[in-house]
Protein backbone atom coordinates (compact mmCIF):
# COMPACT_ATOMS: atom_id res chain seq x y z
CA UNK A 1 0.00 0.00 0.00
CA UNK A 2 1.13 3.30 -1.03
CA UNK A 3 1.94 5.96 1.95
CA UNK A 4 -0.68 8.58 2.34
CA UNK A 5 1.44 11.43 1.41
CA UNK A 6 2.07 10.03 -1.59
CA UNK A 7 -1.22 8.84 -2.28
CA UNK A 8 -3.12 12.37 -2.08
CA UNK A 9 -1.33 13.48 -4.81
CA UNK A 10 -2.45 16.61 -7.29
CA UNK A 11 -1.90 13.66 -9.90
CA UNK A 12 -4.07 11.30 -8.34
CA UNK A 13 -6.75 13.69 -8.03
CA UNK A 14 -6.97 14.92 -11.72
CA UNK A 15 -8.50 10.95 -11.94
CA UNK A 16 -10.67 12.15 -9.95
CA UNK A 17 -13.96 11.26 -11.95
CA UNK A 18 -15.65 11.59 -15.18
CA UNK A 19 -19.43 12.22 -14.67
CA UNK A 20 -20.54 13.19 -10.94
CA UNK A 21 -23.82 14.96 -9.53
CA UNK A 22 -23.45 17.40 -6.73
CA UNK A 23 -26.62 17.33 -5.28
CA UNK A 24 -29.59 15.30 -4.64
CA UNK A 25 -31.15 16.06 -8.17
CA UNK A 26 -29.01 13.45 -9.41
CA UNK A 27 -27.93 12.57 -13.10
CA UNK A 28 -29.71 9.36 -14.33
CA UNK A 29 -27.35 8.34 -17.33
CA UNK A 30 -24.93 6.04 -15.71
CA UNK A 31 -21.14 6.67 -15.93
CA UNK A 32 -17.86 5.58 -15.34
CA UNK A 33 -16.80 5.00 -11.64
CA UNK A 34 -14.71 7.62 -11.00
CA UNK A 35 -11.49 7.06 -9.26
CA UNK A 36 -10.58 8.47 -5.17
CA UNK A 37 -7.47 9.53 -4.04
CA UNK A 38 -5.70 5.53 -3.19
CA UNK A 39 -5.51 6.52 0.50
CA UNK A 40 -5.21 3.75 3.06
CA UNK A 41 -7.72 1.67 5.00
CA UNK A 42 -8.15 2.13 8.61
CA UNK A 43 -6.52 -1.04 10.45
CA UNK A 44 -8.08 -3.17 12.22
CA UNK A 45 -8.79 -2.13 15.58
CA UNK A 46 -10.99 -1.93 18.19
CA UNK A 47 -12.19 1.50 17.59
CA UNK A 48 -14.39 1.74 14.45
CA UNK A 49 -13.31 4.54 12.69
CA UNK A 50 -14.79 4.06 9.08
CA UNK A 51 -16.97 7.58 9.96
CA UNK A 52 -13.60 9.58 10.53
CA UNK A 53 -11.76 8.23 7.39
CA UNK A 54 -14.70 8.91 5.11
CA UNK A 55 -14.99 12.61 6.31
CA UNK A 56 -11.80 13.07 6.35
CA UNK A 57 -10.99 12.14 3.02
CA UNK A 58 -13.90 13.34 1.66
CA UNK A 59 -12.90 16.91 2.93
CA UNK A 60 -9.65 16.61 2.11
CA UNK A 61 -10.91 16.21 -1.82
CA UNK A 62 -13.84 18.62 -1.91
CA UNK A 63 -13.66 21.53 0.53
CA UNK A 64 -13.24 25.28 -0.14
CA UNK A 65 -10.67 25.59 2.46
CA UNK A 66 -8.90 22.11 2.78
CA UNK A 67 -5.76 24.24 2.16
CA UNK A 68 -5.86 26.44 5.54
CA UNK A 69 -7.07 23.53 7.67
CA UNK A 70 -3.75 21.90 9.12
CA UNK A 71 -4.99 18.51 9.56
CA UNK A 72 -6.32 18.47 5.97
CA UNK A 73 -2.64 18.65 4.36
CA UNK A 74 -1.70 16.12 1.87
CA UNK A 75 1.09 16.11 3.57
CA UNK A 76 -0.12 15.64 7.12
CA UNK A 77 0.98 12.06 7.41
CA UNK A 78 3.67 10.55 6.07
CA UNK A 79 3.16 7.08 7.22
CA UNK A 80 -0.21 4.84 6.90
CA UNK A 81 0.29 4.24 10.25
CA UNK A 82 0.09 7.51 10.76
CA UNK A 83 -3.19 8.15 9.64
CA UNK A 84 -4.70 5.53 11.33
CA UNK A 85 -3.36 6.19 15.05
CA UNK A 86 -4.62 10.11 14.11
CA UNK A 87 -7.97 8.36 12.95
CA UNK A 88 -8.06 6.39 16.49
CA UNK A 89 -7.16 9.45 18.36
CA UNK A 90 -10.34 11.20 17.51
CA UNK A 91 -13.86 11.58 19.53
CA UNK A 92 -17.18 11.16 18.12
CA UNK A 93 -17.94 11.80 14.20
CA UNK A 94 -19.55 14.92 14.52
CA UNK A 95 -16.64 16.17 17.17
CA UNK A 96 -14.37 14.89 14.74
CA UNK A 97 -15.70 17.32 12.28
CA UNK A 98 -16.37 20.32 13.41
CA UNK A 99 -12.92 20.27 15.18
CA UNK A 100 -10.66 18.89 13.42
CA UNK A 101 -11.72 19.84 9.75
CA UNK A 102 -13.78 22.97 9.38
CA UNK A 103 -11.85 26.44 9.08
CA UNK A 104 -12.37 28.78 11.58
CA UNK A 105 -14.10 31.41 9.02
CA UNK A 106 -16.48 28.61 8.45
CA UNK A 107 -20.08 29.66 9.27
CA UNK A 108 -21.71 27.07 6.94
CA UNK A 109 -21.01 23.49 6.97
CA UNK A 110 -22.30 20.77 8.54
CA UNK A 111 -23.58 17.40 9.26
CA UNK A 112 -26.39 15.26 9.46
CA UNK A 113 -25.55 11.52 11.48
CA UNK A 114 -28.10 9.92 8.26
CA UNK A 115 -27.63 11.32 5.11
CA UNK A 116 -31.39 10.37 4.43
CA UNK A 117 -32.33 13.39 5.97
CA UNK A 118 -30.01 15.56 4.28
CA UNK A 119 -31.59 14.20 1.06
CA UNK A 120 -35.07 15.22 2.11
CA UNK A 121 -34.50 18.22 3.75
CA UNK A 122 -33.39 19.47 0.32
CA UNK A 123 -37.06 18.41 -1.59
CA UNK A 124 -38.98 20.54 1.38
CA UNK A 125 -39.63 17.26 3.82
CA UNK A 126 -38.98 17.78 7.39
CA UNK A 127 -40.61 16.37 10.89
CA UNK A 128 -42.77 19.62 11.60
CA UNK A 129 -45.37 20.93 13.48
CA UNK A 130 -45.98 23.83 10.36
CA UNK A 131 -45.34 26.88 12.51
CA UNK A 132 -42.84 28.72 11.76
CA UNK A 133 -41.70 31.50 14.33
CA UNK A 134 -39.48 34.17 15.14
CA UNK A 135 -37.42 34.25 18.80
CA UNK A 136 -36.65 37.03 20.99
CA UNK A 137 -35.24 38.56 24.35
CA UNK A 138 -37.53 40.49 26.50
CA UNK A 139 -35.29 43.86 28.13
CA UNK A 140 -33.35 43.20 30.45
CA UNK A 141 -34.00 39.85 31.09
CA UNK A 142 -32.96 36.04 29.65
CA UNK A 143 -36.89 35.18 29.05
CA UNK A 144 -37.39 34.96 25.66
CA UNK A 145 -41.05 35.06 23.79
CA UNK A 146 -42.03 33.90 20.71
CA UNK A 147 -44.01 35.41 17.81
CA UNK A 148 -46.00 33.70 14.99
CA UNK A 149 -44.11 34.74 11.27
CA UNK A 150 -46.27 32.08 8.97
CA UNK A 151 -48.14 28.69 8.70
CA UNK A 152 -47.37 25.94 6.49
CA UNK A 153 -50.76 25.26 4.55
CA UNK A 154 -51.81 21.37 5.49
CA UNK A 155 -49.92 21.71 8.28
CA UNK A 156 -50.94 20.24 12.35
CA UNK A 157 -50.91 24.22 12.89
CA UNK A 158 -53.25 25.20 10.29
CA UNK A 159 -55.75 23.56 12.02
CA UNK A 160 -54.98 24.76 15.37
CA UNK A 161 -56.49 28.38 16.38
CA UNK A 162 -52.89 29.90 15.74
CA UNK A 163 -52.18 33.31 13.14
CA UNK A 164 -49.33 35.31 12.35
CA UNK A 165 -48.24 38.07 14.22
CA UNK A 166 -49.25 35.83 17.26
CA UNK A 167 -47.12 35.66 20.69
CA UNK A 168 -46.00 32.84 23.16
CA UNK A 169 -44.22 33.31 25.98
CA UNK A 170 -44.43 29.42 27.57
CA UNK A 171 -44.25 25.67 26.48
CA UNK A 172 -46.12 23.26 28.50
CA UNK A 173 -46.52 25.91 31.30
CA UNK A 174 -42.87 26.93 31.66
CA UNK A 175 -41.85 30.19 30.95
CA UNK A 176 -39.57 30.48 28.04
CA UNK A 177 -35.94 31.76 28.63
CA UNK A 178 -32.56 31.06 26.99
CA UNK A 179 -31.64 27.70 28.43
CA UNK A 180 -34.68 25.91 27.87
CA UNK A 181 -36.53 26.95 24.45
CA UNK A 182 -34.05 24.88 22.35
CA UNK A 183 -35.54 21.66 24.46
CA UNK A 184 -38.72 22.75 24.77
CA UNK A 185 -39.87 23.71 21.21
CA UNK A 186 -36.84 21.81 19.20
CA UNK A 187 -36.55 18.85 21.33
CA UNK A 188 -37.66 15.39 21.02
CA UNK A 189 -41.24 15.62 22.23
CA UNK A 190 -44.03 15.06 19.71
CA UNK A 191 -46.37 17.45 21.31
CA UNK A 192 -46.46 20.93 23.06
CA UNK A 193 -48.70 23.04 24.37
CA UNK A 194 -47.72 27.12 24.05
CA UNK A 195 -48.69 29.79 25.96
CA UNK A 196 -50.08 32.83 24.23
CA UNK A 197 -49.77 35.89 25.02
CA UNK A 198 -50.90 39.66 24.33
CA UNK A 199 -49.24 43.01 23.97
CA UNK A 200 -51.21 45.71 26.52
CA UNK A 201 -49.93 48.56 27.26
CA UNK A 202 -46.44 48.37 25.50
CA UNK A 203 -46.04 45.29 27.08
CA UNK A 204 -46.28 41.26 26.48
CA UNK A 205 -48.64 39.69 28.73
CA UNK A 206 -50.31 36.30 29.62
CA UNK A 207 -53.45 36.46 27.73
CA UNK A 208 -54.66 32.57 29.03
CA UNK A 209 -54.91 30.68 25.68
CA UNK A 210 -52.94 27.95 24.95
CA UNK A 211 -52.45 26.08 22.01
CA UNK A 212 -51.38 22.48 21.23
CA UNK A 213 -49.53 21.42 18.43
CA UNK A 214 -48.15 17.95 17.21
CA UNK A 215 -45.04 17.96 14.84
CA UNK A 216 -45.42 15.46 11.94
CA UNK A 217 -42.99 13.33 9.77
CA UNK A 218 -42.62 13.55 6.20
CA UNK A 219 -44.14 17.61 6.31
CA UNK A 220 -43.68 19.19 2.83
CA UNK A 221 -43.77 22.53 2.11
CA UNK A 222 -44.34 24.25 -0.79
CA UNK A 223 -42.13 27.57 -0.46
CA UNK A 224 -44.45 29.57 -3.32
CA UNK A 225 -46.30 30.82 -0.24
CA UNK A 226 -48.45 33.31 -1.95
CA UNK A 227 -49.07 34.71 -5.93
CA UNK A 228 -51.04 37.82 -5.81
CA UNK A 229 -51.76 40.79 -8.32
CA UNK A 230 -52.00 44.29 -6.37
CA UNK A 231 -53.81 47.44 -8.72
CA UNK A 232 -52.70 50.62 -7.31
CA UNK A 233 -52.78 54.06 -8.76
CA UNK A 234 -53.28 52.33 -12.10
CA UNK A 235 -50.04 49.92 -11.72
CA UNK A 236 -50.21 46.47 -11.78
CA UNK A 237 -48.06 45.09 -9.20
CA UNK A 238 -47.13 41.60 -8.67
CA UNK A 239 -46.13 39.84 -5.27
CA UNK A 240 -45.06 36.55 -4.59
CA UNK A 241 -44.22 35.65 -1.04
CA UNK A 242 -41.42 32.79 -1.51
CA UNK A 243 -40.12 30.91 1.66
CA UNK A 244 -37.56 28.84 0.22
CA UNK A 245 -35.32 27.55 -2.95
CA UNK A 246 -36.61 24.04 -3.24
CA UNK A 247 -36.23 22.43 -6.31
CA UNK A 248 -38.85 20.48 -6.35
CA UNK A 249 -41.41 22.96 -6.28
CA UNK A 250 -39.47 24.77 -9.55
CA UNK A 251 -43.08 24.19 -11.75
CA UNK A 252 -45.25 25.76 -9.15
CA UNK A 253 -42.91 28.97 -9.20
CA UNK A 254 -42.92 28.73 -12.97
CA UNK A 255 -46.32 28.26 -13.01
CA UNK A 256 -47.04 31.44 -10.44
CA UNK A 257 -45.13 33.85 -12.96
CA UNK A 258 -47.38 32.76 -15.01
CA UNK A 259 -50.26 33.92 -13.53
CA UNK A 260 -48.52 37.26 -13.18
CA UNK A 261 -47.63 37.16 -17.04
CA UNK A 262 -51.13 36.44 -18.00
CA UNK A 263 -52.30 39.16 -15.31
CA UNK A 264 -50.26 41.96 -17.46
CA UNK A 265 -48.24 42.79 -14.35
CA UNK A 266 -45.66 46.02 -15.08
CA UNK A 267 -43.90 45.66 -11.19
CA UNK A 268 -42.72 43.02 -8.90
CA UNK A 269 -42.62 42.88 -5.47
CA UNK A 270 -40.95 39.44 -4.15
CA UNK A 271 -40.93 38.78 -0.95
CA UNK A 272 -37.67 36.83 0.62
CA UNK A 273 -37.89 37.97 4.32
CA UNK A 274 -38.23 34.56 5.65
CA UNK A 275 -36.20 32.61 2.91
CA UNK A 276 -32.85 30.56 4.00
CA UNK A 277 -31.52 30.00 0.94
CA UNK A 278 -31.60 26.21 -0.86
CA UNK A 279 -31.12 25.17 -4.62
CA UNK A 280 -28.74 27.32 -6.54
CA UNK A 281 -30.59 25.79 -9.80
CA UNK A 282 -33.54 27.55 -9.00
CA UNK A 283 -32.26 30.66 -7.95
CA UNK A 284 -30.70 30.90 -11.36
CA UNK A 285 -34.56 29.69 -12.96
CA UNK A 286 -36.07 32.53 -10.55
CA UNK A 287 -33.42 35.13 -12.17
CA UNK A 288 -35.15 34.26 -15.55
CA UNK A 289 -38.53 34.56 -14.73
CA UNK A 290 -37.52 38.03 -13.31
CA UNK A 291 -35.34 38.99 -16.00
CA UNK A 292 -35.33 37.58 -18.98
CA UNK A 293 -34.07 34.10 -20.94
CA UNK A 294 -31.44 35.20 -22.90
CA UNK A 295 -29.34 32.03 -22.32
CA UNK A 296 -25.95 33.77 -23.28
CA UNK A 297 -26.06 35.97 -20.02
CA UNK A 298 -23.82 35.02 -17.67
CA UNK A 299 -25.73 34.69 -14.14
CA UNK A 300 -23.14 33.50 -11.82
CA UNK A 301 -20.20 31.38 -11.78
CA UNK A 302 -18.31 29.16 -9.27
CA UNK A 303 -14.99 29.31 -7.73
CA UNK A 304 -13.72 26.08 -6.19
CA UNK A 305 -10.10 24.92 -4.40
CA UNK A 306 -7.54 24.63 -6.05
CA UNK A 307 -7.36 20.92 -6.59
CA UNK A 308 -11.27 20.88 -8.52
CA UNK A 309 -10.96 24.56 -10.13
CA UNK A 310 -8.26 23.64 -13.26
CA UNK A 311 -10.57 20.38 -13.71
CA UNK A 312 -14.11 22.30 -14.79
CA UNK A 313 -13.65 23.79 -18.17
CA UNK A 314 -15.43 27.18 -18.57
CA UNK A 315 -18.88 26.13 -19.51
CA UNK A 316 -19.08 24.00 -16.43
CA UNK A 317 -17.86 27.01 -14.08
CA UNK A 318 -20.45 29.24 -15.52
CA UNK A 319 -24.29 29.12 -15.34
CA UNK A 320 -26.49 31.04 -17.56
CA UNK A 321 -29.81 32.80 -17.74
CA UNK A 322 -32.63 29.69 -18.50
CA UNK A 323 -35.05 29.68 -20.84
CA UNK A 324 -36.70 26.17 -19.98
CA UNK A 325 -37.43 24.72 -16.23
CA UNK A 326 -36.49 21.69 -17.85
CA UNK A 327 -40.02 20.54 -17.99
CA UNK A 328 -41.80 23.66 -19.36
CA UNK A 329 -40.61 27.32 -20.74
CA UNK A 330 -40.02 29.76 -18.45
CA UNK A 331 -42.60 32.58 -17.53
CA UNK A 332 -40.42 35.82 -18.00
CA UNK A 333 -41.71 39.15 -16.66
CA UNK A 334 -38.42 40.80 -18.92
CA UNK A 335 -38.21 43.40 -16.26
CA UNK A 336 -35.94 46.40 -15.48
CA UNK A 337 -36.07 46.60 -12.00
CA UNK A 338 -37.31 44.19 -9.08
CA UNK A 339 -37.95 45.08 -5.22
CA UNK A 340 -37.36 42.11 -3.44
CA UNK A 341 -38.04 42.38 0.37
CA UNK A 342 -35.31 40.62 2.30
CA UNK A 343 -34.11 40.45 6.17
CA UNK A 344 -31.52 39.40 7.93
CA UNK A 345 -33.23 35.77 7.94
CA UNK A 346 -32.59 36.20 4.15
CA UNK A 347 -29.67 34.09 3.11
CA UNK A 348 -27.11 32.10 0.61
CA UNK A 349 -29.90 31.62 -2.59
CA UNK A 350 -31.56 34.58 -1.68
CA UNK A 351 -28.76 36.34 -1.79
CA UNK A 352 -27.02 35.26 -4.47
CA UNK A 353 -30.46 35.92 -6.58
CA UNK A 354 -30.03 39.58 -5.79
CA UNK A 355 -26.39 39.31 -6.71
CA UNK A 356 -26.38 37.30 -9.83
CA UNK A 357 -29.37 40.27 -10.82
CA UNK A 358 -27.53 43.13 -9.80
CA UNK A 359 -25.38 43.20 -12.84
CA UNK A 360 -28.19 43.19 -15.22
CA UNK A 361 -31.62 44.76 -13.45
CA UNK A 362 -32.51 47.53 -10.52
CA UNK A 363 -32.22 46.11 -7.66
CA UNK A 364 -34.43 47.68 -4.81
CA UNK A 365 -33.71 46.27 -1.47
CA UNK A 366 -36.60 46.92 1.26
CA UNK A 367 -36.37 45.51 4.79
CA UNK A 368 -33.29 45.28 6.51
CA UNK A 369 -29.47 43.67 6.38
CA UNK A 370 -29.23 39.85 5.21
CA UNK A 371 -27.52 37.26 6.43
CA UNK A 372 -24.51 37.40 4.92
CA UNK A 373 -23.73 33.65 2.83
CA UNK A 374 -22.08 33.38 -0.43
CA UNK A 375 -20.55 30.00 -0.37
CA UNK A 376 -22.44 26.30 -1.80
CA UNK A 377 -22.37 23.10 -0.76
CA UNK A 378 -22.83 19.41 -1.78
CA UNK A 379 -23.11 16.62 -0.48
CA UNK A 380 -21.07 13.88 0.34
CA UNK A 381 -21.59 10.06 1.80
CA UNK A 382 -19.32 7.12 2.23
CA UNK A 383 -19.56 6.18 -1.67
CA UNK A 384 -15.81 6.62 -2.96
CA UNK A 385 -16.86 5.15 -6.25
CA UNK A 386 -18.41 8.62 -6.91
CA UNK A 387 -15.88 10.23 -4.77
CA UNK A 388 -18.87 10.69 -2.48
CA UNK A 389 -20.73 12.45 -4.33
CA UNK A 390 -24.10 11.75 -3.30
CA UNK A 391 -26.40 10.30 -6.08
CA UNK A 392 -29.61 8.38 -5.79
CA UNK A 393 -29.38 5.65 -8.27
CA UNK A 394 -26.15 5.05 -6.50
CA UNK A 395 -27.38 4.68 -2.75
CA UNK A 396 -27.31 0.89 -3.04
CA UNK A 397 -23.86 1.51 -2.77
CA UNK A 398 -23.16 4.05 -0.33
CA UNK A 399 -21.20 1.91 2.43
CA UNK A 400 -24.20 0.51 4.65
CA UNK A 401 -22.06 0.84 7.81
CA UNK A 402 -21.29 4.46 7.67
CA UNK A 403 -24.60 6.42 7.09
CA UNK A 404 -23.05 10.08 8.09
CA UNK A 405 -23.72 12.76 5.57
CA UNK A 406 -22.15 15.63 4.94
CA UNK A 407 -22.79 18.86 3.94
CA UNK A 408 -19.83 20.95 2.73
CA UNK A 409 -19.06 24.52 1.89
CA UNK A 410 -17.01 23.67 -1.52
CA UNK A 411 -17.30 27.03 -3.36
CA UNK A 412 -18.20 30.20 -4.18
CA UNK A 413 -20.77 32.16 -6.76
CA UNK A 414 -19.57 35.22 -8.05
CA UNK A 415 -22.15 37.44 -10.57
CA UNK A 416 -21.18 38.34 -13.92
CA UNK A 417 -19.25 41.06 -12.54
CA UNK A 418 -17.23 38.60 -10.42
CA UNK A 419 -18.28 40.13 -7.19
CA UNK A 420 -18.89 38.08 -4.45
CA UNK A 421 -17.78 39.83 -1.23
CA UNK A 422 -20.86 39.91 0.90
CA UNK A 423 -20.09 38.14 3.74
CA UNK A 424 -21.85 41.21 5.82
CA UNK A 425 -24.88 41.19 4.55
CA UNK A 426 -26.94 43.14 1.39
CA UNK A 427 -28.15 46.43 3.28
CA UNK A 428 -31.33 47.70 2.34
CA UNK A 429 -32.14 50.64 0.17
CA UNK A 430 -34.78 51.25 2.29
CA UNK A 431 -34.65 50.02 5.38
CA UNK A 432 -37.57 48.93 7.79
CA UNK A 433 -38.33 46.14 10.12
CA UNK A 434 -41.59 44.07 10.90
CA UNK A 435 -42.84 45.56 14.49
CA UNK A 436 -45.00 43.60 17.16
CA UNK A 437 -48.98 44.96 17.24
CA UNK A 438 -48.43 45.88 13.36
CA UNK A 439 -47.13 42.80 11.57
CA UNK A 440 -49.94 42.50 9.41
CA UNK A 441 -50.85 39.98 6.61
CA UNK A 442 -48.93 38.72 3.63
CA UNK A 443 -50.23 40.97 0.72
CA UNK A 444 -52.30 43.22 2.58
CA UNK A 445 -51.84 47.10 1.14
CA UNK A 446 -50.75 47.92 4.82
CA UNK A 447 -48.02 45.15 5.89
CA UNK A 448 -45.09 47.72 6.58
CA UNK A 449 -42.48 45.95 4.14
CA UNK A 450 -45.02 45.21 1.45
CA UNK A 451 -46.63 49.11 1.59
CA UNK A 452 -43.15 50.50 1.66
CA UNK A 453 -42.24 48.78 -1.74
CA UNK A 454 -45.63 50.44 -3.07
CA UNK A 455 -44.84 53.17 -2.09
CA UNK A 456 -42.16 53.00 -3.90
CA UNK A 457 -43.37 52.05 -7.11
CA UNK A 458 -46.52 54.55 -7.11
CA UNK A 459 -44.74 57.13 -5.22
CA UNK A 460 -47.79 57.58 -2.58
CA UNK A 461 -47.21 56.56 0.67
CA UNK A 462 -49.69 54.44 2.78
CA UNK A 463 -51.29 54.60 5.93
CA UNK A 464 -49.20 51.63 6.81
CA UNK A 465 -47.65 53.92 9.76
CA UNK A 466 -50.67 53.23 11.83
CA UNK A 467 -49.99 51.21 14.56
CA UNK A 468 -52.51 48.83 16.17
CA UNK A 469 -49.79 49.43 19.99
CA UNK A 470 -47.18 50.94 19.89
CA UNK A 471 -43.75 49.25 20.44
CA UNK A 472 -41.24 51.55 19.16
CA UNK A 473 -39.94 51.35 23.00
CA UNK A 474 -39.49 47.56 22.58
CA UNK A 475 -37.90 46.94 19.60
CA UNK A 476 -37.58 43.00 18.32
CA UNK A 477 -34.24 41.75 19.77
CA UNK A 478 -34.33 38.60 18.04
CA UNK A 479 -31.94 35.56 18.93
CA UNK A 480 -33.09 32.47 16.71
CA UNK A 481 -36.49 31.19 14.45
CA UNK A 482 -36.85 28.17 13.74
CA UNK A 483 -35.73 27.81 10.54
CA UNK A 484 -32.29 27.80 11.89
CA UNK A 485 -33.52 24.68 13.67
CA UNK A 486 -34.00 22.40 10.12
CA UNK A 487 -31.05 20.84 8.14
CA UNK A 488 -31.33 23.28 5.35
CA UNK A 489 -31.05 26.15 7.54
CA UNK A 490 -29.57 28.96 5.76
CA UNK A 491 -27.98 26.77 3.29
CA UNK A 492 -26.83 27.30 -0.51
CA UNK A 493 -26.69 23.87 -2.34
CA UNK A 494 -24.96 22.95 -5.91
CA UNK A 495 -27.79 20.98 -8.30
CA UNK A 496 -25.89 20.61 -11.52
CA UNK A 497 -24.20 18.12 -13.46
CA UNK A 498 -20.13 18.15 -13.37
CA UNK A 499 -17.99 16.14 -15.77
CA UNK A 500 -14.40 16.44 -14.56
CA UNK A 501 -11.85 16.26 -17.46
CA UNK A 502 -8.08 14.56 -16.96
CA UNK A 503 -5.75 16.65 -18.08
Amino acid sequence: MKLLSQTISYKSLLLLTLVTLLTVACSKEDSPAPQVPDTPDPEPTSKDVTAHDFMWKAMNLWYFWQADVADLSDSRFSTDKSYNDYLQAQGEPDAFYNDKLLFSEDRFSYLAEDYVDLVQSFQGISRSNGLEFGLSLFANSENVYGYVRYIVPGSNAATADISRGEIFTGVDGQTLNLDNYQSLLFGDNTTYTLNMASIENNTIASNGKSVSLTKEEGLSENPVFLTKVIETNGIKVGYIVYNGFTSNYNEELNEAFGTLKAAGVTELVLDLRYNPGGSVNSSRLLASMIYGTDTSKLYIQQRWNSKIQPQLSESQLKDYFANSTGESPINTLNLPRVYIIATGSSASASELLINGLDPYMEVIHVGSTTRGKNEFSITLVDLPSNSFIYNADKASSINAKNSWGLQPLVGRNENADGFFDYTSGFTPDHEIREVLGNYGEFGSLTEPLLAKALSLITGVSTSSSARTSSLETMPLNEIDHSKNHTILKERMYLDKDISLEIK
